[in-house]
């Protein structure tokens, strides 16, 4: 007689690198497991595993792998970040790479969620800065007919859960991006502004590349043939590749407008320049009138006619501020001044 499987109860806060281990049946919630023998608990009809963890060792995963014959490729894969974002297929299980995105201190920050998605289980590792899944456990739990699904709705509500909260992120930028843009246009920027429109086109460039990749990744999914991947889920990913592709305009409008800020910065500071040199060219010159006066009168010849008349340096003086008053005045109608 088979072994009746039976719920261990563990506390995850005693768990490391474990989030949550619960077994499902029919869209319920039928225990918190152990790792050992989740194998068992998802290969029970009607039965789904779902497990969170969350910058795992190798020991952890190892335990996982056994349980699920986990593909050494994928394990691989998973014990490190730094993965670009991909769905892979190895024997009936399926390996996806996802990047999130959020907000810290200014900048975005990026983190990596890798899903096992097999036959009555889905195991979820993320690494780095990554907001915690537990929301979308709660969804899913409050929703028991769609839970029912089994493992590729699992799949479907994280993959939206990580490109909803790529809005967030972008409206954040969104509202720096217009702050920026009326600095721009209406005072001189500062050099903080201007170094701050090249973080935010690189961050922009570096989510585009995160996110834009999970088209490819929802495309395969809508494509029947994998493995837990029901025909009747096809047009819940194709809901989130539509929602990526917004994202994807929304990242490249943002990315016109930054690149419009920059170019009018640089052609303010091109016309301020233009401007100083036409003042700096008006005062040289008005200033090269008495400078060639002086120069022709310091010559040091001894017959020179206006070195004995008795009203030759006043009337030089006056010359000179009547050539430099009209220069002033005609620089001044020609906007130089």
């Amino acid at each position: 007689m088979a072994k009746a499987l039976r719920a261990i109860p563990v506390s995850p806060a005693n768990r490391p690198g474990i989030v949550a281990s619960v077994a499902y049946a029919a869209g319920r919630r039928v225990a918190d497991i152990a790792i050992e023998g989740a194998g068992e608990w998802s290969r029970k009809p009607g039965h789904v595993v779902w497990i969170g963890l969350h910058e795992p060792d190798l020991d952890l995963l190892r335990k996982v792998q056994r349980e699920f014959d986990l593909h050494e490729l994928a394990i691989e894969d998973a014990l490190k970040a730094h993965q670009r974002p991909k769905l892979e297929q190895y024997r009936e299980a399926l390996f996806i790479v996802a990047r999130t995105a959020q907000m810290l201190e200014g900048r975005i920050v990026f983190g990596e969620t890798h899903l096992f998605v097999g036959r009555g289980y889905v195991v979820s590792v993320r690494h780095g800065p990554s907001i915690t899944y537990t929301p979308v456990r709660e969804r899913c739990e409050a929703a028991p007919k769609a839970l029912s699904e089994g493992e590729d709705f699992i799949l479907y509500a994280i993959l939206d859960f990580i490109v909803d909260n790529y809005m967030p992120v972008i409206e954040t930028i969104q509202a720096e991006v217009e702050e920026i843009e009326d600095g721009i246009l209406g005072a001189n920027p500062s050099e903080d502004q201007m170094t701050r429109i090249y973080q935010l086109r690189r961050d922009l460039v570096r989510l585009r590349n995160a996110a834009v990749p999970l088209v490819e990744v929802c495309r395969r999914l809508e494509q029947p043939g994998l493995p837990g991947i029901d025909g009747t889920m096809h047009p819940l990913f194709r809901d989130v590749s539509d929602h990526i592709r917004r994202v994807q305009e929304e990242i490249e409008s943002l990315r016109e407008v930054l690149a419009f800020a920059f170019e009018a910065n640089l052609m303010r500071g091109q016309s301020q320049q233009t401007e100083i040199t036409r003042k700096l060219a008006a005062w040289a010159a008005i200033l090269a009138v008495p400078t060639a006066v002086a120069g022709i009168y310091g010559m040091n010849f001894d017959i020179m006619p206006e070195l004995h008349s008795r009203y030759g340096y006043p009337l030089v003086l006056v010359v000179i501020a009547l050539v430099c008053g009209w220069l002033y005045w005609r620089f001044r109608q020609k906007q130089w001044l």
